[in-house]
């Protein structure tokens, strides 16, 4: 059974530590995105810095009838976020990459995801429902990065 992949890019004119904020905070996604309501489980091993969305950080995202948690596996300050899939979905080693990269002022976004699916032959049906979710986690986080820089 061979693994799904799910690859999506934009370019924000934000820059990448602007980008990198609001990727990082979890709290924000359902404001910019189709996820619904987010809640920390658990919080990373630098919780007492106070910044979100720390690494090892467990977190819950309720969708319709889809229930996730997720784990941050990864954490390179305005270059990379990376996190993995704990439980919600019929999927064996889920995880997401999230990287950054100056790009003429702005930012490149790329979101490369890859799975297994735990059901022979529903592989492609959750890459195609999870390819416009991760797409339009990228598109909203441009846009927001966006707007994040221009009120500062």
């Amino acid at each position: 059974m061979p693994s799904q992949h799910i690859r999506a890019s934009a370019t924000s004119s934000a820059d990448p530590a602007t980008v990198f904020s609001v990727l990082r905070d979890g709290s924000t996604w359902p404001t910019f995105s189709s996820l619904g309501a987010y809640e920390l489980i658990t919080p990373g091993c630098g919780a007492q810095t106070g910044q979100p969305d720390e690494l090892g950080e467990v977190r819950y995202f309720h969708t319709g009838r889809y229930h996730v948690r997720e784990q941050i596996v990864e954490l390179v300050q305005d270059r990379r976020l990376s996190y993995v899939l704990l439980e919600g979905l019929a999927l064996r080693d889920y995880r997401a990459d999230i990287d950054l990269e100056p790009a003429g002022g702005g930012t490149r976004i790329s979101w490369h995801s890859s799975f297994d699916p735990k059901v022979i032959g529903t592989g492609w049906l959750y890459r195609r429902q999870l390819t416009g979710t991760v797409r339009g986690l990228v598109d909203g986080l441009a846009r927001r990065a966006e707007e994040v820089a221009a009120s500062r």
